[in-house]
């Protein structure tokens, strides 16, 4: 071992402690010095996969999920003489990206998920950018063959860090060991920042056995930036000429405690918030001011607020979780953007003014300038009115006896009512998914996890299995249809043998349902999209689940309680009355927006 100055002054220094949530970089603060910390003044050779290793525990990480293989090997030795980090193999590398992906949304910090290279790179492209695109923090972990032979052709070898580019906020490989450490602490800080996404990092096997004299860095945060006062008051000014303002509540309205300023802006204002898919939750769905969720490419009830308004107050709006062409087609709305980033360009969204920064410290300084000039007076009426009229939908059919097949309104009350106000829904894509977020409702954020921007079939069973390891003592509930379920459905294995206790609700209709409906309302007709079904009650037998099957709407609650109060996964399949998803397309296409 020997002295290294420039190593002693880049690692001696310790962490400062805060509690202050307003940081971006949110790892974990360290209140002592690890043992491997108290060495820092020292020069110490050891393996780049252990230094690896180490740098993700400095980093927090607490989880990975994945399937080694044979380039990551020497990673996968390091990995296991931690006791810090989790490795939790699972059956596919897509479900290991969705359980990452889940684990992020839920906590707001990065879990691994890892593949090899070559086709365990490319099986987890699409969980990756699903995470990505809806804002989840991810580290995505893949092998590489040596760096010896990536310049030719040679078994397995492909271009990852080119192929993953696109879907991620930055990609990269290890070149050299000593460079880990500050490539881990960058693409944490990177996946952890506003607005949050995946980053990926190779390691050639070559690279993962050679020494590495560097250590793993220290995590500090740094404050997000904030809103100017000459901006908000530019804003303020707007929001007392507006009569009729209101709220479009994006995904960023769920992090960094967004959530807690916005109810308290409305609650003062009394200004009505309609959200997006993936904002359920950010007010009360029992507020007055709660006006339920936009997003069908349809008109539907709620799209009547948004017309009678004069001003749109955007808050952690996505684009691409609701396209402004849909809610502001004659470029009339006078706008205010509020987010972590600048607005994106397009013609249908053109904001007067930018509050650009820290998006609760911007609801904060609207909400002191509410206080210094007292109550602001609107027009409610409009809100008042889809309120009531989206109510009645919710509850159209909560009484409903039917026989056979179930309507998917009666499925989503009796869900709600089984649901605590905490508990997590997790909605994979198809049909259902459109029922749910128009009918489900939530009293609190990220309790019901919808994906919406890269839209992938397959997310909810492996994200149900994240979120149970997050919140043990919560009830945990995956609606899939039986295309998106069987997309994933190795995963059962993984739920029986980590013991998940987790409910997967399964809307059995043989076809591609959601493509159906697309097909039947632009043509009037749709392809063969059917297919045949597993016998579900074997299925789950097989995987050592538990297995319900409901044909009666009357008994549905009781079984989903009974579901819920069984150890271990269990699987209830509901044959589903899609014969309404026709009959909600005629209803929306005759909707008025009556006061």
């Amino acid at each position: 071992m020997v002295m290294n100055s420039s190593i002693a002054r880049r690692h001696s220094c310790t962490l400062a402690s805060t509690d202050d949530k307003h940081y971006s970089d949110t790892a974990p603060v360290l209140t002592q010095a690890t043992p491997w910390q108290q060495q820092t003044t020292i020069r110490i050779d050891m393996k780049a996969s252990d230094l690896f290793v180490k740098c993700l525990e400095a980093e927090g990480i607490e989880y990975i999920f994945g399937v080694p293989g044979e380039e990551n090997a020497d990673f996968m030795i390091s990995l296991e003489d931690s006791n810090k980090i989790r490795f939790i193999l699972t059956r596919h590398e897509q479900g290991a990206a969705f359980m990452a992906e889940i684990y992020g949304r839920l906590t707001g910090q990065a879990a691994g998920c890892l593949g090899t290279l070559g086709p365990g790179a490319t099986n987890l492209i699409t969980g990756v950018a699903d995470s990505n695109m809806d804002h989840a923090p991810m580290l995505v972990l893949t092998g590489q063959g040596s760096t010896e032979r990536l310049h030719k052709e040679s078994h397995q070898i492909m271009n990852v860090v080119q192929m993953f580019q696109p879907v991620t906020k930055w990609a990269t490989t290890v070149l050299h060991p000593d460079n880990i450490p500050e490539i881990v602490r960058k693409a944490v800080r990177l996946a952890r920042t506003e607005k949050p996404g995946a980053v990926h990092i190779e390691l050639p096997e070559d690279i993962a056995k050679a020494e590495a004299r560097t250590l793993p860095m220290e995590p500090r945060r740094f404050r997000r930036p904030v809103a100017d006062d000459k901006i908000v008051n530019k804003a303020f000014a707007l929001l007392k000429k507006a009569k009729r303002p209101i709220i479009l509540a994006g995904n960023g309205c769920l992090r960094k405690r967004a959530s807690k300023q916005l109810r308290m802006f409305c609650e003062k204002t009394g200004i009505g918030v309609v959200s997006t898919f993936m904002a359920k939750g950010c007010v009360d769905m029992d507020a007055d001011y709660c006006l339920y969720t936009i997003g069908l490419q349809a008109k539907d009830v709620v799209a009547c607020a948004v017309d009678a308004a004069d001003l749109v107050i955007t808050l952690g709006y996505d684009m691409v979780e609701y396209h402004p062409q849909l809610w502001n087609s004659k470029c009339d709305k006078q706008i205010i953007h509020a987010d972590f980033l600048p607005a994106e360009i397009d013609e249908n969204y053109h904001p007067e003014t930018e509050l650009v920064g820290d998006l609760a410290h911007t609801l904060w300084m609207l909400n002191e300038r509410v206080n210094v000039n007292g109550g602001l007076k609107y027009d409610l009426s409009q809100q008042t009115a889809t309120r009531r009229d989206m109510t009645a939908e919710i509850e159209i059919y909560k009484d409903d006896k039917t026989l056979g097949t179930i309507k998917p309104q009666k499925v989503l009350w009796d869900v709600r009512q089984v649901m605590g106000r905490n508990d997590v829904l997790l909605s994979d894509v198809g049909a259902h998914k459109m029922w749910i977020a128009r009918h489900y409702q939530c009293h609190e954020p990220n309790t019901c996890l919808i994906p919406n921007g890269f839209c992938s079939m397959g997310f909810a069973l492996p994200g149900a299995i994240a979120a149970n390891i997050v919140f043990p003592q919560k009830r945990i509930l995956a609606i899939c249809g039986d295309a998106g379920f069987m997309m994933n459905v190795q995963e059962m294995e993984t739920a029986k043998r980590l013991n998940s206790n987790i409910v997967v609700m399964v809307w059995e209709d043989n076809a591609y349902g959601l493509i159906a409906w697309k097909q039947q309302t632009h043509f009037g007709k749709h392809t063969d999209l059917s297919f045949n079904s597993p016998d579900w009650l074997k299925l789950a037998a097989a995987f050592g689940w538990h297995g319900h099957c409901v044909d009666n709407s009357e008994t549905l609650a009781a079984t989903l309680e009974t579901a819920f109060n069984e150890t271990g996964p269990s699987l209830v399949v509901v044959p589903i009355d899609y014969d309404e998803n026709m009959k909600l397309t005629k209803r929306l296409g005759d909707i008025a927006c009556p006061i």
